[in-house]
This record gives C-alpha cells, structure tokens and sequence, in this order.
C-alpha cells in the first residue's frame, strides 16, 4: 500500500480475521475465477480518493506480491477500496482528527512501538 496506493509508512491500523470453512461464502465464478478455498477477501476503508490508475497499480501489486508469498492464486484475491471523507475519522478522544489544522503534520510523526 506504501508503494502503489499513497499510505504513509506508519499508517497501520489492520484487522485480519481468519474464516473457518464454510464461514465465508463467495460466488467461485463472478466477475473472475474459478475461485478456491485458498480466497482472500481484503476489505480497505481509505481516507481520501485514489486515482484509478492508483488502485489499478494497487490491485496489480497486490496480486502479485501475494502469488509470491504465501503463493496465492490472483484468481483467489479480491480487494474492495471504500473511501470515506475527512470527518468520518475519530482516531482518539472524540474528535474529529483529520479535521484540525495541523494534522497532517501529526499523523507524519514518528510511530511508537507496538505493545
């Protein structure tokens, strides 16, 4: 996402849940495929707009990294970009964060260790 889709490096905020079988159900053939039990549904709620010859780039690259490592088939990745206006953001403490003067400085400091 760093190299193709404009997010800064210490932008990680990321939820991966693991489906047991049978807990996600996909159409193996809709608009690609055929798809295995090896799909990968990654969903992404973005702050700002990305040009489509971004996301196309993003897609592209994701594919293809993921073929590399952990081996999965294109056909098996699908990625769905919501983007979603500045004042839909409360990072902390009730505010709106990505509404105040100077946030963007903020968000550009340097990223604490995780616990």
């Amino acid at each position: 996402m760093v190299e193709t889709f404009d997010v800064p490096p210490n932008d990680r905020f990321q939820v991966i849940h693991q489906h047991e079988p049978g807990e996600l159900i996909f159409d193996r053939h809709y608009l690609g495929g055929p798809r295995s039990d090896d799909f990968v549904l990654f969903s992404i709620t973005a702050g700002k707009p990305r040009t489509t010859g971004m996301r196309k780039a993003f897609y592209r690259r994701a594919a293809d990294l993921l073929g590399q490592s952990p081996g999965l088939r294109s056909e098996d990745v699908m990625i769905v970009v919501n983007t979603t206006s500045p004042e839909e953001w409360s990072f902390a403490n009730g505010e709106a964060s990505m509404t105040e003067p100077g946030w963007q400085i903020r968000a550009r400091a340097p990223m604490e260790p995780s616990r």
